[in-house]
C-alpha cells in the first residue's frame, strides 16, 4: 500500500508579531496561532518570510521557535524555517528545532550566492543529515534568485528519505505541475504544496498536497473551506470560495515587501496585533491600507 504524504492541507506562514519597539509580542502571537487553529489549519509554518527570518538573528529566531512550539503544544503539527545564507547555521538552527519539539523544518536555499546543483545538493543533504526531522524544501526563486527545478528535487528526493515534501513558491502552475508529476513519480508520498493564494485549487487538481499560503493568517476560512471542499468532492464550494481567495494577491502588489499589509489585515479581522515589521520593512502606507480594506470589503471577509 502506497505511503501518504506526511504533511497535506493547509498550512499557513505565520507572520511573526512584534511589539513597537521590535520584541516578540508573545500575546499578539498566542493569539494568532489560537486563531489559526480553531479555524482548522492542518499545521502551522513559523520563520518563514512573512515570519521575518531574514531580519532576526539566530538567537531571536531560537526563541521566537520555542514559544512557538510551546504554545502549539502539539495541537497541529508545526514546522519551523531554518534556511539562510549558510550551511553551519542552518544545521545549528535545524537542530534546535528538533531539540525544542519542531514536527519539520523548512529550508531554504542560500540567497546570496548563486551555487552550483553539486553544492545546492550537498547543501540539503548536509542539513538533512543533521537532523532526523522531516525536512521540506522552500523554492522561492523571485527571492533567492535561483529555481529549485523539478529535476534537482527528485534527486533529493531519491538522495535522503528525510526531505519530505517542498513549498513551491512560484507563480506557474507548469513549474507545480512539473514538480508534482516528477517528484511524486519515484515518491507518491513527497508533499508538494503551493506558495501563491490562486494556485491552491490547481495544486490539489494536479495532484499536490495543499498550500502554505499569506492569507491564511487573516482569511483562512477560504483556504481551509476550499481544502475542505476539494477532499469532500464538492467541487461547486470550492470554486465559489476560490473566486474571493484568487482576488486577495492583489494585497501583494501594493508594498514591497507586502508583510505589513499582512499584519494590517489581520488588525482588521478583529486580531490584537501590531504592524510593525523589523527593518528594513516599513509601516504599509495609508493608501494602501485603505485599498486592503476595500478588496477585504468586496470579498465579504470585512462587514460592509
Amino acid at each position: 500500500m502506497p505511503q501518504s504524504a506526511l504533511f497535506t492541507g493547509i498550512i499557513p506562514p505565520v507572520s511573526t508579531i512584534f511589539t513597537a519597539d521590535g520584541q516578540l509580542d508573545k500575546p499578539g502571537t498566542a493569539a494568532l496561532i489560537d486563531d489559526l487553529i480553531k479555524a482548522g489549519v492542518d499545521g502551522l509554518f513559523f520563520l518563514g518570510s512573512g515570519g521575518e527570518f531574514s531580519q532576526l538573528g539566530a538567537e531571536e529566531r531560537k526563541a521566537i521557535a520555542r514559544f512557538a512550539i510551546d504554545h502549539v503544544d502539539r495541537r497541529v503539527p508545526v514546522l519551523i524555517g531554518t534556511g539562510g545564507t549558510n550551511a553551519r547555521e542552518t544545521i545549528e538552527l535545524s537542530q534546535h528545532a528538533q531539540q525544542a519539539g519542531a514536527d519539520g523544518i523548512v529550508v531554504i536555499n542560500p540567497y546570496y550566492w548563486k551555487v552550483s546543483e553539486a553544492n545546492l545538493i550537498r547543501y540539503f543533504e548536509q542539513v538533512a543529515d543533521s537532523v532526523t526531522l522531516p525536512v521540506m524544501l522552500y523554492n522561492f526563486p523571485a527571492l533567492t534568485g535561483q529555481d529549485l527545478t523539478p529535476a534537482l528535487v527528485k534527486t533529493l528526493a531519491d538522495s535522503r528519505s528525510n526531505i519530505i515534501g517542498i513549498k513551491d513558491t512560484i507563480d506557474s502552475v507548469g513549474h507545480l505541475r512539473t514538480m508534482i508529476n516528477t517528484v511524486k513519480s519515484v515518491r507518491p508520498s513527497f508533499s508538494v504544496f503551493c506558495g501563491y493564494d490562486d494556485h491552491l485549487l490547481n495544486t490539489m487538481l494536479l495532484g499536490g498536497d495543499g498550500a502554505i499560503t499569506a492569507s491564511a493568517n487573516f482569511a483562512p476560512e477560504l483556504s481551509v473551506g476550499i481544502y475542505r471542499a476539494w477532499r469532500e468532492g464538492d467541487l461547486a464550494t470550492a470554486a465559489t470560495l476560490n473566486k474571493k481567495l484568487l482576488q486577495l494577491p492583489a494585497i501583494y502588489a501594493l508594498e514591497t515587501p507586502f508583510v505589513s499589509l499582512i499584519k494590517y489585515s489581520m488588525q482588521c479581522v478583529g486580531l490584537p496585533v501590531e504592524t510593525y515589521c523589523l527593518p528594513p520593512i516599513l509601516e504599509a502606507s495609508e493608501e494602501a491600507k485603505d485599498k486592503v480594506h476595500v478588496l477585504l470589503t468586496a470579498q465579504g471577509i470585512l462587514p460592509v
